[in-house]
């Protein structure tokens, strides 16, 4: 009996390059930040620097999740969408509420307000990019 499952598309084609452009940006700029930071001051908000460690991280490994495509591929971006989600409104709810958790900003502080919140929109995007590209159309 023929699998009547319509095959995935791939994350890796049209507006799924431009995406990961987006996810290989911003893991340049949030390597550096973390880098910067953790290298000549980190004894200041050595959270708030980690933090921007683990962000340039998770946007690292989605970008390669959303470029290999393919089921595992599909699998770790799905995961780093979804903690980068919650980890964005978890952090930025946190350094509204309490500035003193965060001394110095992070990728994530304010919602990604220091990056024009596309940190807040990039995992939406990239957990829409995935749902979108799920099936062929029929």
């Amino acid at each position: 009996m023929a699998d009547l499952k319509a095959p995935e598309r791939a994350t890796n084609k049209g507006p799924g390059r431009l995406l990961i452009a987006v996810y290989i940006l911003f893991a340049i700029a949030a390597t550096s930040r973390a880098g910067l930071q953790i290298a000549t001051k980190f004894d200041e908000a050595p959270v708030a620097y980690l933090l921007s460690a683990v962000a340039a991280l998770i946007y690292i490994v989605a970008a390669v999740g959303l470029a290999r495509a393919g089921h595992a591929g599909r699998r770790v971006a799905l995961a780093c969408c979804s903690v980068e989600l919650v980890g964005v409104v978890a952090v930025g709810i946190l350094s509204l509420a309490d500035k003193a958790l965060f001394p110095d900003e992070t990728v994530w502080s304010g919602f990604g307000s220091g990056y024009g919140y596309i940190p807040l929109v990039l995992p939406v995007l990239g957990l829409f990019w995935l749902w979108r590209t799920r099936h062929d159309p029929a």
